[in-house]
């Protein structure tokens, strides 16, 4: 059995699908590229595909994963091609790796948000991440199935800040009908660990709220810009995907393999 893994993004207005629809939409992908998946056993088996930390409802994404299970080889960038041809414009699949080491979820550790508020100077955001970074804790209230739970957003956060309007990497996937130009627009970079309960980007908004009364006008946009594993000392998200290409180039080839590769035609 080969398992590949894949990097998929959520944009534009796609970024408003749920997590189940993008589920019907890859499923329905991989009957149309005839991928030979491997499925569970049982009255109701289904295709073998393990998603990791999928991101809420409403925010886009570049950087979210899932691993697939094949019965037979591929080519991971052909079938990644095959893929993304037949998935709708915005929940696009970017990147394939075959699986060459364990864990892939045990390596996402992080996210790197972006937020972008519009209808926000950018001197109010600096004032209200100043006031967050300085609180020791800042309690929030997020209502869950089992009612109302009170946490602290402070301590997931890693990193917190106000960048420049025009560096902002979301804008490169967001359409421009999307988003309102033609008022003061202010653009936060969230570092946030994956600790229980979950700290998301409109938790830290709530935050700001409670101790800088900071409140935009209109909801943020919010898109996560990477996922992977926290580098303590750098406070750096690092590529979840870079040990299995890294062990694709130093694993050594089958000696029928490179028997085959130098034979001559």
């Amino acid at each position: 059995m080969q398992r590949i893994r894949l990097r998929y993004t959520k944009r534009g207005r796609l970024r408003f699908t749920s997590h189940r629809d993008f589920q019907r939409a890859f499923e329905r992908a991989l009957r149309r590229a005839e991928v030979p998946m491997a499925y569970s056993a049982g009255f109701t088996p289904h295709p073998k595909v393990s998603y990791a930390n999928a991101a809420p409802t409403g925010t886009g994404s570049e950087a979210e994963f899932l691993e697939i299970a094949l019965t037979e080889p591929r080519e991971p960038e052909r079938l990644r091609a095959l893929l993304d041809d037949s998935m709708p414009t915005g929940l696009d699949i970017v990147e394939a790796v075959e699986a060459r080491t364990p864990g892939l979820a045990d390596r996402l550790t992080a996210s790197v948000w972006e937020l972008r508020l519009d209808g926000v100077a950018p001197e109010d955001a600096r004032r209200a991440v100043d006031a967050f970074e300085a609180a020791g804790t800042v309690e929030v209230q997020r209502r869950t199935k089992n009612g109302l739970r009170t946490f602290d957003a402070r301590a997931a956060v890693v990193a917190l800040e106000s960048v420049e309007t025009h560096t902002s990497s979301a804008e490169t996937h967001t359409s421009s009908a999307d988003r309102p130009s033609d008022r003061p627009c202010a653009i936060l970079r969230l570092v946030v660990r994956h600790v229980t309960p979950a700290v998301r980007p409109d938790d830290v908004l709530s935050g700001l709220r409670a101790v800088a009364d900071l409140a935009p006008p209109v909801p943020a946009a919010v898109t996560r810009l990477a996922q992977g594993l926290l580098d303590e000392e750098t406070g750096t998200v690092t590529d979840p995907l870079a040990p299995d290409r890294e062990a694709a180039v130093t694993e050594p080839q089958p000696a029928g393999a490179t028997a085959a590769a130098t034979a001559p035609v």
